[in-house]
């Protein structure tokens, strides 16, 4: 039984990033030089100012959470580092003193990693280096003070035009195609036509990379006849060759083909030429990776002219989404990107509809998203939400006009069906006559929902009430919002029927503090992470948001954030909530990728232990926001 102090620190850093990506005889090394800190609740392990330490930490039990300190010198919470999480990193990155500041949030353990030691060890290991940049810039910065807002990224990591792609591991050729020294031109291109290759990679006895024939090599210095075709590929290869490491990133690459004037990187075991060849960068793969990502993926549906080409797009987006995910970048972040590549997605789709039709629109319409489009908070595929408004017309045309619309509907529902997005079971979309509408009707739909609420209005509100336009005439959408908060004005039963409707699935663990899991069909035995945890807080949201007049907030972590600057005696509970959303949100979209379905349902014994501790952390806050509901709106005998 092992029992050496070193040994169980070992045993318990090998399972979390960065320390996963060490060799293991190194690892015991660092694991070795590891000193224990013990906290109590309350306990600052350091401040903001303070000059940086030799350390930086990861947490072992409990929790830490990390402060920015805001212009009026209250705490802000920025990130909670649970079992696993590595934090305090600016002493590793930049040699500064801390700007957050560090405080137990229960009794926690936390390891204290030396940074020279660790250096020494990892400093040559480049997917070490790549998570431990991101993972500082994703704290560094408070993202609720609005100076600050926008600027995570800007000094460690490539700016939000080309995102964080340039950040992500490059994609290079694991076959690379080679010849010996000994190799004549003829015979090097011999083996490049066979293979349809533009170079060849000439490699000594240990197959170490010499040099580089290119078709350009061939063209200017074989067909102009400076050499004969016999010429050994010595007298004629680019020498020596610039490598890398396997590790290497898109911007990496990208930099060392700008500063070498070269097209081709070789990719060696340990990154030196005195090392085997593994690969080959091409400026080909880099231009491949650069392509994919949001802005070349938003130009490629603006230009789509079919649903194919639409779909092809999207689904780059699901890589994306994966990539981000793997390498820690804000869910946050990852929202803001994918409902811009949702809403181009369903505007182009409208668009293309259009040209379909037999005539232009005959009035001004707008194509509402609904539900997680509407909040911009759709990740992964998911079913369609949506509705149109058109304008009013007169009675005697209101059946032609609004048959026309159905008609685009149709086309349109279809078209995001053929490119992901399934066809919503309950028919809330637009192809349903019950919701395309004038906007006369749509200002008396939402205003009987509200003067007369009901159990269906309140079923459809949670829908309904998270609208945004993505194609059309924005204004209809903001007439319909004011003739909702006037009407609003004129009533406080309906704020009661939503604050019991965000109470209707009550806590995700027992009284014995255990999962609720599903007790019937086929989800039997599983947990349902959207309508046991992230529903109460979208539910809680809405009706808090509607309830203060906040208009043009849609997000449910962005409603919680301008809610804790209208509300500052409830501000740590909502900001609580806002970051227990995101950690839910990105928690649901790994298993969604991890198991290639929405991640709706998980299986509670794939989860361990730690994964099984954050989720029931992010659970104390919808139990507070519930209490909150009941007491503000005097549901305790309601109903």
């Amino acid at each position: 039984m092992k029992n050496s102090i070193a040994e169980r620190v070992n045993d318990f850093i090998k399972n979390y990033p960065p320390f996963n990506f060490i060799k293991p005889e190194s690892l015991l090394e660092i694991s070795k030089q590891v000193s224990i800190i013990y906290l109590d609740k309350g306990d600052t392990l350091f401040k903001k100012g303070d000059h940086y330490n030799e350390h930086f930490y990861m947490t072992r039990n409990g929790a830490i959470t990390l402060y920015h300190t805001s212009i009026n010198n209250t705490l802000e919470i920025i990130n909670i580092s649970d079992g696993g999480d590595v934090f305090g990193l600016r002493p590793l990155i930049a040699k500064e003193n801390y700007k957050l500041t560090a405080i137990a949030n229960e009794e926690s353990i936390v390891y204290a990693i030396p940074i020279d030691a660790f250096q020494l060890i990892t400093q040559k290991n480049a997917r070490v280096q790549k998570f431990l940049i991101t993972a500082f810039a994703t704290n560094t910065y408070d993202p609720y003070t609005a100076e600050e807002a926008g600027k995570i990224f800007v000094d460690y990591l490539p700016n939000n035009n080309q995102d964080m792609v340039n950040f992500q591991t490059a994609n290079y050729s694991k076959n690379p195609i080679t010849c010996p020294l000994t190799s004549t031109v003829k015979e090097a291109a011999i083996i490049m036509s066979k293979h349809r290759i533009g170079c060849i990679i000439v490699v000594n006895e240990n197959n170490h990379p010499s040099g580089i024939i290119t078709n350009s090599d061939i063209k200017n210095k074989i067909a102009t006849g400076r050499y004969p075709i016999e010429t050994l590929v010595t007298k004629i290869m680019s020498s020596p060759v610039i490598t890398s490491s396997k590790g290497i990133t898109v911007a990496e690459g990208q930099l060392q083909m700008i500063k070498h004037n070269i097209g081709h990187l070789c990719i060696t075991k340990d990154g030196t030429i005195n090392s085997k060849l593994i690969g080959v960068l091409t400026h080909h793969d880099v231009l491949v990776s650069l392509g994919n990502n949001p802005s070349v993926i938003l130009k490629e549906i603006k230009r789509a002219k079919r649903t194919r080409e639409l779909r092809a797009a999207r689904l780059k987006a699901e890589t994306l989404i994966k990539s981000y995910i793997e390498q820690s970048i804000p869910i946050s972040h990852i929202f803001k990107i994918m409902a811009q590549i949702n809403d181009a997605v369903t505007h182009r789709a409208v668009k293309i509809a259009i040209k379909k039709m037999p005539s232009k629109p005959p009035v001004a319409f707008v194509w509402m998203s609904l539900g997680s489009q509407g909040r911009k908070e759709q990740l992964l595929f998911t079913d369609q939400d949506n509705a149109i408004i058109f304008e009013d017309v007169k009675e005697g045309i209101y059946d032609e006009t609004k048959a026309y619309f159905l008609d685009l509907a149709k086309l349109v529902t279809k078209s995001l069906n053929k490119i992901g997005f399934e066809y919503c079971e309950a028919d809330m979309m637009a192809s349903n006559a019950e919701w395309c509408k004038s906007l006369t009707e749509w200002k008396s739909q939402f205003n009987e929902w509200i003067l007369n609420p009901d159990e269906k209005a309140m079923l459809l509100s949670s829908i309904f009430f998270d609208f945004s336009p993505t194609y059309g005439d924005d204004s209809l959408t903001l007439k319909l919002s004011e003739s909702i908060y006037d009407t609003l004005d004129k009533t406080q039963l309906f704020f009661k029927f939503l604050g019991r409707d965000a109470l209707k699935n009550p806590s995700p663990l027992t009284f014995f503090k255990q999962f609720v899991l599903e007790k019937n069909g086929d989800q039997k035995d599983l947990f349902n992470i959207k309508s046991r945890a992230l529903m109460p807080l979208i539910d809680a949201a809405r009706v808090l948001t509607l309830t203060n007049r906040i208009k043009g907030v849609n997000s449910t972590y962005e409603r919680f954030e301008k809610l804790a600057e209208l509300e500052p005696n409830n501000k740590e509970l909502y900001e609580s909530c806002s970051y227990a959303f995101k950690a839910l949100s990105k928690f649901k979209t790994k298993q969604g990728i991890l198991h290639n379905n929405t991640g709706k349902f998980i299986e509670l014994s794939t989860l361990n232990k730690e994964e099984q501790l954050k989720l029931r952390r992010c659970f104390k806050p919808i139990n507070e926001i519930q209490e909150s509901l009941i007491l503000r709106f005097d549901l305790k005998n309601f109903g």
